[in-house]
């Protein structure tokens, strides 16, 4: 007899199967299983903070992508795949083999510098001092509190959030704007929405289903149960 864990990931693989436009949406919490921390869990980063606890700092050259990761590089493989945001700026989405033209990186990349003139993004290179298109300033890409994200990648956020039919949250707690409207967008456009957080989120009651599992735990079975549905 099926768990209802199992029951759910059938139906989050039939969804991802029927879907036209699939677009997949990630914060902090996919990255924890990589060994980062996260913001808002248990021992997150601001949940630290609040109780006058140190942070523990957060190393992104040792960490690798984990199955969650690797579970949407599977979806973009099998063509499933529309557009990835991420609100993460450690690098794995793309380290981990996800094409830069399917993915909007809304708060940045350590990775990567940006003009603050045209917002042309390349690779940190010690010897880039100013932008190769404009001649403006480079800057970090990583975008802080308080600053404006970056214009093409909300942009394309919002269009595809507009235009898909299914959305899947993966580790994050949709409580930083403007990067968590997107999801309302997309239930706004009449796009089913999943939900897959450890810890509660303000859309919680208008998910169309609710995972409180890691995202290891659901989206490799959840793929490979749609591989087996396209006959895979």
């Amino acid at each position: 007899m099926l768990s209802d864990l199992d029951k759910r990931i059938n139906t989050l693989a039939q969804w991802m199967f029927e879907a036209k436009r699939l677009v997949v949406f990630t914060g902090a919490g996919i990255s924890t299983e990589s060994g980062l921390p996260d913001f808002r869990g248990p021992d997150g980063i601001w949940t630290r903070q609040s109780k006058g606890l140190p942070t523990k700092p957060r190393d992104f050259s040792s960490v690798e992508p984990n199955a969650g990761h690797l579970a949407i590089v599977e979806l973009q493989k099998l063509g499933k795949l529309s557009f990835l945001i991420s609100q993460n700026v450690d690098n794995l989405h793309l380290r981990s083999g996800i094409h830069p033209d399917l993915l909007a990186e809304l708060h940045g990349n350590v990775t990567k510098l940006r003009c603050s003139h045209c917002e042309f993004l390349l690779d940190n290179l010690d010897d880039q001092i100013a932008c190769p298109l404009c001649g403006g300033k480079l800057v970090s890409s990583v975008v802080n509190f308080g600053q404006s994200l970056p214009r093409k990648e909300l942009g394309d956020s919002y269009w595809h959030s507009q235009h898909c039919d299914l959305l899947i949250v993966a580790g994050s707690s949709l409580v930083v704007t403007p990067a968590a409207d997107m999801p309302k967008v997309a239930l706004q456009s009449g796009a089913k929405l999943i939900i897959i957080n450890k810890g509660e989120t303000p859309l919680d009651r208008l998910a169309h289903l609710r995972f409180e599992e890691r995202t290891g735990e659901v989206l490799p079975p959840a793929v490979h149960r749609l591989k087996e549905l396209m006959g895979g």
